[in-house]
């Protein structure tokens, strides 16, 4: 969620860079830098800890006399909040920023030492830098360099370049992160979003995944993952922009799907340490006083932490209770002393969370919230903060919210693991690597879309759908079906697989399809068992899962192939396709995705 901005100017750019970064602070940072050339084949940087006002004190002092330049505000992931971990990073004659992360920059980086090469920060970011000038001085030309490096990058990342000697022009690239591009008067801009170059043009195309870029003073030259050279559409967008706008998709629920890889890498960078591996509770709660977590949450929310109870007791073996916000202070249930309360609510002001997250406090027991609004009551009023950090979310079907949620839960639970020694570092720093692959894998899993919305149109024509999972994947069933109901308007429920006999299988008929979610993992075939029993009822089935798992689907059955993964980490990488099936089965039947009839973003009243 950092963010960048380039200028190929006609005039100093110093002022415009700073103005940029000042609309992108929503964004969230702690350090902030720009770069630009200063003469020909010089490029100087100049770079601050904390908030823009302290950039802005390092430029009254020392000017930067660039009309090429690049900005960006830095929140730390690798290498803490310092200034020689600030952005831009210079390697040879390479400068760069850089959103995401990189996951096999430690690799990258072992094998540039070793060819000498002198690093002066601990960040991922700097592997890029020394990378790419490694190819430029192996002869290539700057955009061969660019993409050699680019096919030697694991992760999700949004970049920027300047080159020296190149003094005209700004490289750019985007794989899971966004990136845009926008056109001036004999100016080229590139930012992370619209509002970053709203205030100097309202001419923008969209880079698409895997795209990058050379832009000069006339024009950008686009390239697709392939190398192969494309034309990305121009818009017209409100140079005021809103602090938060569609950009190139029709409903604010699309964007926020796609925002996904950059929400988590974001809120991952509070928990993971990716240098060491370790996993961290925010605020040091010691999960070794613990002697139960209750969980309390509504809606999607509880959704999450019917997820995480799987990773905590599993990994952490630590008891824990999920329960619906607005049922559990009226059961009024005994809780032992050693009892930590964690409330989870996007907004941080749900009514009935906040109430059950008092009682608890009432009680005398430690109370934490996970909330996206650092300033929420709950967040003011719990003795533990674990934020979230997805940014603004609009749809009021929760989906980067939702995912930010997992994410942070799930390191917790390896944070818990560790701490009650269930888990040796080894285990803690392999369970950590996986959880960092999930930007990745949920920007892959984006992918699946044109699929989805090839069944959107028999999907809409359904009156009642069932989900089936199961492990974590029945809470995402339960999640899949509500996303459903919430803004297409269609019935649908969501089951464990092993309930089916149980009662649901009565539902099953040629006209009622059943959505199943079952990654390859130990549940797996007996997932396929359920499906057997659905497929001789005439049941038509949709079945997520990975490419292991498509060759054992039941013949006649819709096949939607996400990335294979741990299963740590599948409830996140299965999240997007069932939110994109939702997505457009509402489109399909005209639906107001964004705002749907009787909802509300946040329940504030119980």
């Amino acid at each position: 969620m950092c963010g960048i901005i380039g200028i190929v100017g006609k005039t100093p750019v110093q002022d415009r860079l700073v103005e940029s970064l000042l609309r992108l602070e929503y964004r969230g940072y702690d350090s902030a830098g720009v770069a630009g050339v200063t003469a020909p084949g010089v490029v100087e940087r100049r770079r601050a800890k904390g908030k823009i006002r302290a950039l802005q004190d390092v430029l009254m002092d020392d000017a930067l006399t660039a009309q090429v330049g690049i900005g960006h505000t830095r929140w730390a992931t690798h290498g803490a909040p310092a200034e020689h971990n600030a952005h831009p990073h210079t390697a040879g004659r390479v400068t760069l920023v850089h959103n995401g992360i990189i996951e096999n920059f430690a690799e990258l980086r072992r094998e540039l030492e070793a060819q000498g090469r002198v690093f002066e920060s601990e960040t991922d970011t700097e592997t890029i830098a020394h990378l790419l000038d490694a190819y430029l001085q192996s002869g290539l030309a700057p955009l061969e360099a660019l993409k050699a490096t680019l096919d030697r990058l694991s992760g999700a990342f949004a970049l920027a370049v300047l080159i020296a000697g190149e003094d005209d022009m700004i490289l750019g690239a985007r794989r899971g992160s966004p990136l845009v591009v926008g056109y001036g008067d004999g100016e080229m801009y590139l930012g992370s979003d619209a509002l970053a170059v709203g205030p100097f043009t309202n001419r923008i195309a969209y880079l698409e995944e895997g795209d990058y870029v050379r832009i000069d003073h006339a024009q950008a030259q686009i390239f697709d993952a392939a190398g192969q050279p494309v034309l990305r559409n121009i818009k017209q967008v409100a140079r005021a922009a809103a602090l938060v706008e569609r950009g190139n998709y029709r409903h604010f629920m699309e964007k926020e799907i796609h925002d996904q890889p950059d929400a988590t890498q974001h809120t991952l960078s509070a928990y993971i340490d990716p240098v060491t591996g370790r996993a961290t509770a925010p605020g040091g709660f010691d999960f070794k006083t613990a002697e139960r977590l209750q969980i309390i949450a509504c809606g999607t929310s509880n959704y999450a932490g019917q997820i995480a109870r799987y990773a905590f007791e599993r990994l952490a073996r630590l008891p824990t209770d999920v329960e619906v916000a607005s049922e559990f202070r009226y059961r009024e249930p005994p809780l032992g002393a050693r009892t930590l309360a964690l409330g989870v609510s996007q907004s941080g002001e749900t009514a009935d969370t906040l109430a059950a997250m008092r009682w608890c406090k009432g009680q005398g027991l430690s109370t934490a919230a996970m909330v996206n609004v650092p300033e929420s009551s709950m967040a003011r009023e719990a003795d533990l903060l674990w934020p979230t950090h997805a940014g603004p979310e609009i749809g009021v079907a929760s989906t980067k919210a939702f995912t930010s949620q997992v994410a942070a839960l799930t390191a917790l639970a390896i944070a818990a693991a560790a701490a009650r020694g269930q888990i040796d570092a080894a285990e803690e720093a392999r369970l950590s690597k996986h959880l960092l692959e999930a930007p990745r894998l949920i920007a892959e899993s984006i992918g699946v879309e044109e699929a989805i919305r090839a069944l959107a149109p028999e999907l809409a024509k359904a009156r009642d759908v069932l989900y089936f999972g199961r492990g974590a994947m029945f809470p995402l069933a339960l999640e899949g079906a509500l996303k459903l109901k919430e803004i297409s308007y269609i019935h649908a429920e969501g089951y464990a697989a092993g309930e089916l006999k149980h009662g649901p299988i009565a539902l099953i008929d040629e006209a009622t399809p059943v959505i199943v979610i079952a990654p390859s993992d130990e549940l797996f075939e007996k997932t396929m068992s359920n499906m057997s029993e659905v497929a001789a009822r005439g049941g038509p089935i949709v079945l997520i899962t990975d490419e292991k798992g498509a060759a054992h689907a039941p013949a006649g059955a819709r096949v939607i192939i996400a990335p294979a993964c741990d299963p740590l980490i599948a409830p996140l990488v299965m999240s997007a396709p069932i939110q994109l099936l939702a997505y457009h089965v509402a489109v399909q039947k005209g639906a107001d995705v964004d705002q749907p009839r009787n909802l509300a973003k946040s329940v504030t009243v119980e």
